[in-house]
């Protein structure tokens, strides 16, 4: 058994996967940008198929201009709470090889696969230096790409609140009961043998 956070698993697996979880409160401190370079270093090495690596990050640091771009496209449920995060990074997977305009240029069809394999890397090398990473769906789909300077082979993934834990009850009032790292389906509900 293996336990951790106030979960546990009947499997060996390693406690790092049981530490990390989804806080929102932040303790509104500015990532070094150093730590913030080796999380996102460390997405860079995730695996992807035929070695595409079709993501990219989009990041801003607690204080500055670039924070403030992402923060103003979040949506408001997520803004109020994640604008204490340390910074914010957005993941944008591209959907095709090559440069815009070129011949070869073929589908990427597991890039959104792909990028979710660079945001669990992100996460766990964010929690190995003792901070926590929050991935969200709610963004103004519709605003982000001009606003981020896309080209017609980009698409958001998600966005992503970096920082150290704050104090939960500086959260709103109807987030702080849900602060707390939540469990998982039982893994038969989970993995099955051949079919479902």
């Amino acid at each position: 058994m293996t336990e951790a956070n106030h979960r546990q698993t009947d499997k060996p697996v390693d406690t790092l996967f049981l530490e990390r979880w989804s806080p929102r409160a932040y303790d509104g401190m500015p990532m070094p940008e150093a730590d913030l370079m080796t999380v996102l270093d460390a997405a860079r090495w995730a695996p992807s198929a035929s070695n595409n690596q079709p993501w990219r990050f989009v990041y801003g640091i607690h204080g500055t201009e670039a924070f403030n771009r992402l923060a103003n496209l979040l949506v408001d449920g997520n803004r109020r709470w994640a604008e204490k995060a340390g910074a914010l990074v957005f993941v944008v997977s591209v959907n095709r090889t090559g440069a815009p305009g070129e011949e070869t240029r073929r589908p990427i069809p597991t890039h959104s696969f792909d990028a979710g394999a660079a945001w669990m890397a992100l996460a766990l090398q964010a929690r190995m230096l003792g901070y926590f990473a929050h991935g969200m769906a709610g963004v103004k789909q519709d605003e982000i790409p001009a606003a981020l300077g896309f080209n017609e082979d980009m698409k958001m993934e998600a966005a992503i609140a970096i920082g150290r834990l704050g104090d939960p009850e500086a959260l709103p009032e109807d987030l702080r009961s849900r602060e707390t790292p939540s469990q998982r389906r039982p893994l038969s509900e989970l993995a099955f043998e051949g079919r479902f």
